[in-house]
């Protein structure tokens, strides 16, 4: 039986989809709404609102007068781009031990091109942070994240900055990270982050170029995330609309 805290569909969803990759369901085959909700004690419409998800995130699909099934091709996103997530996380569910390692932190003014992006007046002051994320004791993502000063209301260590910047920005801004504008741009490494990611200089790196919104849009972190590719593939699903 289950409770009623997280939400009952997240719930279902999650249960369902451990039991897809435990290869629980004999032939793939999804079971009917009506024997999950009787399984799970649950409401067909809960069952129906996780199978929904579900099939958004390319994990099951629906044959028309045959029934729902995996989708061993949708098992193959390890994590989906449109959702905040631990790089750590991100790490494991692709089969690495990850570790991380911070390599600076500065309180320095803000470049022109940041404070621009957080609507910050000229040279205001932000703390910028290297962070290195380490896959089985490789380098495989260098993050940069610059968050204004004036946004930090609680006093921090630098092991603070080890969590990730969505539960950072909680505790110690009293802010809440609803979502990133992403823009992916290809480049080719420059020295510095080639010696930090252990390539070569001049090798194409995939690069997040993220501003960070609170819930009332309001741009509270500048940040930049460079991903090895020879170790880390990112992909998704694109469907017709």
């Amino acid at each position: 039986m289950l409770k009623r805290s997280p939400s009952l569909t997240e719930q279902a969803k999650s249960y369902i989809k451990q039991r897809i990759l435990n290869e629980g369901f004999e032939a793939g085959r999804i079971p009917s709404e009506t024997d999950l909700a009787n399984e799970l004690g649950v409401s067909r419409t809960t069952i129906r609102d996780a199978l929904s998800r579900l099939e958004l995130e390319g994990v099951i699909y629906r044959k028309q007068g045959a029934g729902t099934f995996v989708n061993e091709a949708g098992l193959q996103l390890k994590t989906r781009l449109e959702e905040i997530w631990a790089y750590e996380a991100m790490l494991e569910a692709h089969g690495y031990s990850p570790s991380t390692r911070i390599i600076s932190i500065e309180q320095q003014p803000a470049p022109a091109s940041i404070a621009q992006d957080l609507n910050l007046p000229a040279d205001a002051p932000v703390v910028t942070i290297q962070k290195l994320f380490l896959a089985d004791e490789q380098p495989v993502i260098l993050t940069i994240n610059h968050l204004p000063v004036e946004l930090i209301t609680s006093p921090y260590t630098r092991a603070d900055f080890n969590l990730p910047m969505y539960q950072f920005l909680p505790q110690f801004c009293q802010q809440h990270l609803a979502y990133y504008l992403s823009e992916i741009v290809p480049l080719n490494a420059p020295a510095e982050l080639a010696e930090i990611l252990h390539i070569q200089p001049h090798k194409a790196l995939l690069c997040f170029d993220e501003i960070g919104y609170n819930q009332d849009n309001l741009p509270i972190l500048k940040a930049y995330s460079y991903f090895r590719d020879d170790l880390l593939r990112l992909r998704l699903i694109r469907r017709e609309t």
